[in-house]
């Protein structure tokens, strides 16, 4: 096949440079040194971060807590019951008392419970993958959607929350790793922000103390 002369002279100057390779003007700045420094205390700074992006954030001294204050949520909404699948939730919540959970009918739902692989606090962001019991469909089909997660599950970055994953299903990642960062929304519509139109109107998350 014939290269066009354009074609054929930008590959010759590729060939050049790598024959040729110019020196790193700034060799100090090469490295693996963080650009964030990471804080002492995580809850706080992912606390912070969440809430600035219109997320509702908690915190739960232990799962008697958790349980006060989903039923605080529920009588405030008026909600009749909310959506989890995840049996490890459904047992915790169960034997505690919370006893507003249904596992059949996502379409009809108001609210969805899921867990998380992480949370950034960095970002604020809810880590997520489809390798948990909700897959890929409950946490952005519920209008609210409510992360529940301990405290041990929290780290500084994103390549901190990846690196979990990857050390959790050693090597062999779920087929969607996504972030989600607040609720959903764009401005694609004539440069409008408008909230919940890919996903969830609200974001909640109940950080629970994993030594409670």
């Amino acid at each position: 096949m014939k290269v066009s002369s354009a074609k054929e002279n930008i590959l010759k100057k590729i060939r050049q440079a790598l024959a040729q390779p110019v020196p790193v003007p700034f060799p100090e700045t090469e490295g693996s040194d963080p650009e964030f420094v990471k804080p002492d205390d995580l809850e706080l700074l992912f606390a912070e971060n969440f809430t600035q992006l219109s997320g509702r954030f908690s915190f739960c001294a232990n799962h008697q807590e958790l349980v006060q204050q989903l039923q605080t949520l529920v009588n405030t909404r008026n909600w009749p019951q909310l959506f989890c699948n995840e049996q490890q939730w459904i047992n915790t919540l169960q034997q505690n008392g919370f006893n507003h959970l249904q596992s059949n009918d996502l379409h009809n739902c108001a609210a969805a419970i899921t867990g998380c692989e992480s949370l950034i606090a960095r970002t604020g962001s809810i880590l997520l993958s489809s390798a948990g019991e909700s897959g890929r469909t409950v946490s952005v089909y519920a209008p609210v959607h409510i992360c529940v997660a301990y405290t041990h599950q929290l780290v500084f970055d994103v390549k901190d929350g990846l690196q979990l994953i990857n050390t959790k299903y050693n090597g062999n990642w779920p087929s969607l790793v996504s972030l989600a960062t607040g609720p959903s929304r764009t401005a694609d519509i004539e440069k409008t922000l408008v909230v919940g139109v890919h996903g969830p109107k609200e974001v909640f998350c109940f950080l629970v103390d994993a030594a409670g």
